[in-house]
């Protein structure tokens, strides 16, 4: 008896601590509804950096939730879960990242996230955060775990690095049972924006993320194919990308922050 109580015992604590981790992120939906401005057709976003670094208890509780996840039990999700959580600890970690700097940004010693690296590092390389039992760095998260897990090349539309040419931070969290459809309209809303993607004369113009990872596209005009209806504002420019390899070329990257009082 004593050996089957234990065994439910067991069972209980397993099943209790893989149910205890909110997966509808709803701590961070009410960070960034309060602090993110979607603007532009809802195609571009920007945050009010002060005014988190002011307030940042509800992010901070939030970032100890996500540090709290152990390993062990992040192996026991499933994939969905899993990508929305590391995807939404990349954009919460790179808040902190900003209003850890933000007397930096206010004095305008620092202008973009850039300029938090060290002399022989990036703001990518700091270990600043604690993620499934070890100290990590957002290079880690993106590069080592996220790219490595998971082969879906729109989580590019949704990591934001803090800067005005990144895709748009949504103003609601990554959930697993919407995030399918989450990842599909941040790339949509991305190559919708035409200061960033769309069809010339010259031909296909793309943000230069698509340049950076485009090994992660397995065929970058092809890729694009799928996204006609974003990338082209006519029937014309529909046909050119549907029945002709357009030459690619890419806009310049602006790593200015995407703070709201450049608004």
């Amino acid at each position: 008896m004593r050996l089957i109580t234990g065994v439910l015992v067991a069972i209980w604590a397993v099943t209790s601590a893989a149910q205890s981790f909110d997966h509808s992120h709803q701590a961070f939906t009410e960070v960034l509804e309060k602090h993110v401005e979607v603007y532009d057709n809802n195609f571009k976003s920007v945050v009010d950096y002060q005014a988190l670094s002011e307030r940042r208890g509800p992010l901070d509780s939030y970032l100890n939730s996500l540090s709290e996840v152990t390993n062990a039990e992040y192996n026991r999700w499933n994939d969905q879960q899993q990508l929305s959580f590391l995807i939404n600890a990349y954009n919460a970690f790179t808040l902190q990242l900003i209003i850890d700097n933000q007397q930096q940004f206010a004095s305008g010693e620092a202008d973009s996230i850039r300029d938090l690296g060290g002399f022989f590092s990036t703001p990518w390389e700091k270990s600043f955060f604690k993620l499934l039992d070890k100290e990590r760095t957002l290079d880690w998260l993106e590069h080592e775990k996220i790219r490595v897990d998971f082969d879906e090349p729109r989580i590019h539309a949704a990591l934001v690095c803090a800067a005005i040419s990144c895709p748009k931070l949504r103003s609601t969290a990554f959930q697993a049972k919407k995030l399918d459809d989450q990842l599909e309209n941040q790339m949509v809303l991305f190559l919708s924006d035409r200061d960033k993607n769309g069809i010339d004369q010259h031909g296909l113009y793309l943000s230069k993320i698509f340049d950076w990872y485009k090994e992660d596209f397995n065929g970058l005009h092809q890729y694009m194919q799928q996204y006609g209806q974003a990338l082209a504002d006519n029937s014309k420019e529909l046909d050119r990308l549907r029945n002709q390899p357009l030459p690619i070329s890419y806009t310049d990257y602006n790593w200015a922050l995407n703070s709201s009082s450049r608004l």
